[in-house]
């Protein structure tokens, strides 16, 4: 399993890797606001389109569905 990372680390990672937060959502077929929203906390991931953004940033683990 890997690491999970906060919000800030998320944020953290994409400005290390040169990546805009537009940028990374396009990539992952995510709505950029909610992208912005989960990595402000004012979303927490919890299901939807914020739970995928979480996800693909690293902050949420993929669901085991066995």
């Amino acid at each position: 399993m890997k690491t999970l990372r906060s919000p800030s680390e998320a944020k953290t990672w994409l400005r290390a890797h040169g990546i805009s937060v537009q940028e990374f959502a396009r990539q992952h077929d995510l709505d950029p606001a909610t992208t912005y929203q989960v990595l402000s906390g004012a979303k927490k991931g919890y299901r939807g389109k914020a739970h995928r953004a979480a996800i693909a940033l690293g902050i949420k683990a993929e669901p085991d569905l066995q």
